[in-house]
This record gives C-alpha cells, structure tokens and sequence, in this order.
C-alpha cells in the first residue's frame, strides 16, 4: 500500500512539475521552451461573479494556465474586466468561449455574428489587460436531426460558418481554437476531397479533441490521429478529458475514479502524446465537474 501511494505521489509531482512553469509564459513562448498549457472549461459564467477568488484559487492550485470561458450577456462586462485581469496576473489566459450545434447552419449564423459583436464591443472597451486572448468555439452539428437526414448538406454549411468564424476571428486580431470529437476523420467535406477532421483543424489555429476515456492509453489511442493531422497541418492540439457523468458509459469519464487517478493518467498522457509536435497540452471538461471530483 505504501508503496502504491509513492509512485502516485511521483506521478502527481512530475505532473506538476510539466504544467506549472508555464504560468509565466505565453502560449508560443510557453511550447518553444517546452513547457505545455494546462487548460479548462467555465461555462457557468455566474461563478466569476459569485466567487472569483474561488475560482481563481482552484485554478492556480492546479497549474491551469487557460480558460475558455463563456460568454453570458447577462454578466456585466465589469466581472469579465476584473476576473480576465486577475486571471493574467496569474499567468493565466482567457478565451471567450461558445457555441452550440446550431451554429453549424447557415440559417443561423446570426447567432455567430452576435457573439462576435459581443466581444469586438467587450474587447474595445476594455484595458489591454483585461482583454481576452482568443475565441473558443464548441459547434456538434452531428447531434442536429438533419445530421440524419441530410449529412452532406449540413456539413456544407458547417464548413461555410467556420470558414466565416475564420475571416471574423483575423478581423478581431484573436486567435480561433475549437472543440473536436476525436471520430472526426471518419467522415468527409461536402465535396469529398478531404476528411472533415483535416478541413476543420486547417481552419482553426489550435483545436481540442474530444478525446474522453478514462485511461491514458485509451486516450492517446483516439486523439492520436487528429494529433498527427494537427502535426501535418502545422497546426496546435490538446488532448481533452471528461471529469463529469456520462449516460453513454462509466469508461468515457474520470467522474467514478476522482482526481488522483485522473491526475496519474494524465501524467501518462503526456509522456504518451508529448512525441507529437502539435501536441500543445491537455484540457479539462470542464471546471465544475472537475472541481467536484472525489
């Protein structure tokens, strides 16, 4: 038994030993030294107006280094201004974050254009310090009843409102990184030429692949292919975890085994996915649920 909780105690100290040196870096300067990025999901917004400092605290104690939040219009721009400030004092960088599968529609891009004019408006009003540092989009077209009924049409007008998040994104002067599922390659552009995992990680600078089971080898084993698509492209890649309960099964998720084993797997996943250069780091879905791990 002692020596079981050792070599978990080794585990979590190399962990953090490759996750906490880049809280002093940016993101490119953080990858050229070899340290990586330690990222999470905030979607309940309301938190960084209940408690920041809790929020604050939780995310320092485990080397989180970035954070996609998401955008509530109904949180006054005030509590983004100071959470993003006290975020980056702490080396720590924010993303606006959002989506929805609708936003892979063309019939609904007005919702794309409104969350952009969110943040050109928030990013105009706001210090250089309070500013977000990129865009981070979540759109599953695939759970739209169309996905059943007309596959190619709705991945014709994904393409098209990603290739629009693109233009806007450059316009804005912010970098746009996207959630991925890890089968993405199994299915092609509308025109058939390319996988839809090549055509969407090209479109983005970095992308988050879906990537949840509950052991590092598992892991590694379905993120490896977009990692090694992310490499060919030249473009960066995280591999993402599920801390929350999953009606699709108990091996998706690190909810039923809690954060020192999380944390062990997690140490494996790098040494794992670290020999792929775009590799970038490994991201946590999502803040909530990783907070109330056992």
């Amino acid at each position: 038994m002692a020596t079981k909780w050792i070599n978990r105690l080794c585990l979590i100290i190399v962990f953090c030993i490759v996750f906490s040196g880049v809280a002093v870096h940016s993101p490119n300067e953080a990858k050229a030294q070899g340290y990586y990025q330690k990222a999470t999901w905030l979607w309940n917004t309301e938190r960084i107006r209940s408690n920041p400092q809790d929020v604050l605290s939780f995310l320092t104690q485990n080397q989180v280094n970035l954070v996609y939040l998401q955008v509530n219009i109904d949180i006054p721009v005030s509590y983004y201004r100071s959470f993003i400030k006290e975020s980056g004092a702490r080396g720590i960088h924010v993303e606006a974050l959002d989506g929805a599968p609708q936003w892979g529609l063309e019939t609904e891009r007005y919702r794309i254009t409104n969350f952009l004019s969110w943040v050109q408006a928030y990013q105009n009003g706001a210090a250089a310090a309070e500013k977000f540092s990129g865009l981070h989009v979540d759109i599953e077209p695939h759970v739209l009843p169309q996905w059943k009924t007309d596959q190619t049409g709705v991945i014709r007008q994904w393409q098209s409102n990603v290739i629009y998040l693109g233009q806007e994104a450059a316009k804005l002067n912010l970098s746009l990184s996207a959630d991925i599922p890890f089968w993405l390659g199994n299915y092609y552009t509308a025109d058939g030429k390319a996988t839809l995992s090549r055509f969407m990680i090209g479109q983005y600078d970095s992308v988050t692949i879906m990537s949840y089971r509950d052991t590092a080898a598992a892991i590694y084993s379905i993120a490896k292919k977009e990692l090694e698509d992310a490499t060919a492209l030249g473009k960066k890649a995280f591999a993402a975890v599920e801390t929350k309960p999953s009606n699709e099964g108990d091996f998706l998720t690190f909810y039923e085994e809690g954060a020192d084993y999380m944390n062990e797997q997690l140490v494996l996943l790098h040494e794992l996915a670290k020999v792929n250069p775009s590799y970038t780091g490994i991201a946590i879905h999502d803040f909530d649920g990783w907070k109330s791990l056992k």
